[in-house]
């Protein structure tokens, strides 16, 4: 999601307020969900700045409850307690990602990190989309990769610890919990496989697991790299500058992609044959959508706004995209569902079309920390119902049906 839900801060600083501890339904987190309709009175920028410093100081609710068992899970062969994430684009430079881990969260995803610092699109550059009625809670951000760089973000995860040592491997965070980072180019370079291979070298030591992410709308070209003999020439070179980086594969992280969800039928085939002949371990599905579906840019306000666009009305397009990457790779790869979701039956919807992980942010934005243990009981109570003993049983679900 890049960082097209920066309002999440909407829904953070007020954590101040709200104390640090207590369980998912405690004033603490019913104080810092109140806060999103504070905090949407500021630019939306502005407030997800100012999130980021409150969760940096350890300013955010805990969520000290234990997960219900159903939820457990483990790609890649590492034991998670849930497969919530939280989506690249709200800790872009790596400053909070145990306070996000605290809040609930399996997994948190920070980046894009490009090799060289760069500010990014002109502001403003985030925008949220209000429609009447207030039923879709959507953000539009064109903000271009604005990123510290690989020198700056790698010695903030050294100093969190997330080199591992002592024990504990690389890249987790809480109690194992994934700390996965996701990689990007800078805007000028014309060296884009020197650019991902610069992220590896810098911060694959610090990763859970990685994303090459190919699929922003707001930086020139990018997309372009999605085209299969680039993408396969592109994924080749990111696997082999990361085996050269880290020559025991017992230490390296998983390689994950991450593309749009605006894709012909033609190109998602050719994305799934290039995922499984390079041998890539799972997919982001998806980006943000250039697209404005239904009649969002006519009658929501912002909604004509340029950039991608991020919320629940990209629920319907991501989850048909992630539907078609499971069914075209044979469910073979470890899928990570991103887009739309705003509930436990969002979340569930997305496991079921086929994604192993789920993340959100934009939803996060509006309906502020308290979502994330709501989410988690609606989704643990939705497996029970159907007769799913875990998650994991109910990864591709809908596709056993037919």
């Amino acid at each position: 999601l890049a960082a097209a839900g920066a309002a999440v801060g909407a829904g953070s600083a007020v954590w101040v307020l709200g104390g640090r501890e207590g369980p998912p339904e405690s004033l603490h987190f019913r104080l810092a969900d109140g806060a999103a309709a504070v905090l949407r009175l500021l630019d939306a920028e502005r407030a997800h700045n100012l999130s980021i410093w409150a969760a940096a100081r350890g300013l955010a609710p805990v969520h000290k409850a234990p997960d219900p068992p159903v939820l457990a899970c483990a790609p890649w062969g590492r034991p998670l307690p849930n497969p919530l994430g939280l989506a690249a684009g709200y800790d872009k430079g790596g400053e909070c990602p145990g306070a996000m881990l605290r809040m609930g969260f399996g997994l948190v995803e920070l980046g894009s990190v490009t090799p060289q610092p760069q500010p990014g699109n002109s502001k403003p550059r985030i925008f949220r989309i209000f429609c009447q009625g207030g039923s879709d809670l959507a953000v539009v951000n064109r903000c271009g990769f604005n990123s510290e760089g690989l020198e700056v973000v790698g010695n903030r995860l050294r100093s969190q610890g997330l080199h591992g040592g002592a024990g504990r491997p690389r890249g987790v965070l809480e109690g194992g919990r994934l700390v996965g980072v996701n990689l990007g180019k800078n805007k000028t370079s014309d060296d884009a496989l020197e650019d991902y291979r610069a992220g590896v070298r810098a911060l694959a030591p610090f990763a859970g697991y990685l994303v090459v992410n190919v699929s922003s709308p707001n930086t020139p070209g990018l997309r372009a790299l999605q085209g299969r003999r680039r993408l396969a020439q592109l994924l080749q070179g990111v696997k082999d500058e990361l085996a050269r980086t880290m020559p025991d594969p017992a230490e390296r992280p998983p390689l994950l992609v991450k593309v749009a969800p605006d894709l012909s039928d033609r190109e998602r085939r050719d994305i799934a044959n290039v995922a499984l002949s390079v041998g890539v371990d799972g997919m982001v599905v998806s980006n943000t959508t250039i697209t404005r579906p239904g009649d969002l840019a006519l009658v929501c306000a912002n909604g004509q706004e340029e950039g991608g666009l991020s919320g629940t009305p990209l629920m319907e397009p991501s989850t048909e995209c992630l539907r078609d990457m499971y069914r075209l790779t044979g469910g073979k790869l470890t899928l990570v569902g991103v887009g739309g979701i705003a509930s436990g039956e969002d979340a569930y919807r997305k496991i079921r079309a086929g994604a192993s992980l789920v993340q959100l942010y934009t939803a996060l934005a509006f309906k502020g920390p308290g979502l994330v243990p709501r989410i988690k009981r609606e989704l643990a109570e939705l497996l029970e119902r159907d007769g799913f003993a875990s998650v994991e049983e109910a990864v591709g679900a809908d596709h056993r049906k037919r």
